[in-house]
């Protein structure tokens, strides 16, 4: 089973480009894009579990430099 998630990533003025460029380097990311609005940048992640998301989302996308609050948002398929 693999657990998909959203990350909605504000970052330092001027940085999104350089974040998203940062993120789309990390295994496990599958899409990062930086866009307009109340969110810098746009990241799609995928993970065997939970856990291994949480650790991957805090471990290696909240630690870059520029990033100022991160938003993960798990897809859930009912």
């Amino acid at each position: 089973m693999t657990v998909q998630a959203y990350i909605l990533i504000q970052t330092d003025v001027g940085k999104a480009a350089e974040v998203a460029a940062a993120i789309a380097q990390i295994q496990g990311v599958t899409l990062a894009e930086d866009v307009t609005g109340p969110y810098d940048v746009i990241v799609r992640a995928e993970a065997s579990d939970v856990d291994e998301l949480g650790r991957l989302v805090v471990a290696k996308v909240q630690t870059l430099d520029g990033i100022t609050r991160t938003l993960t948002c798990p897809v859930v398929h009912i």
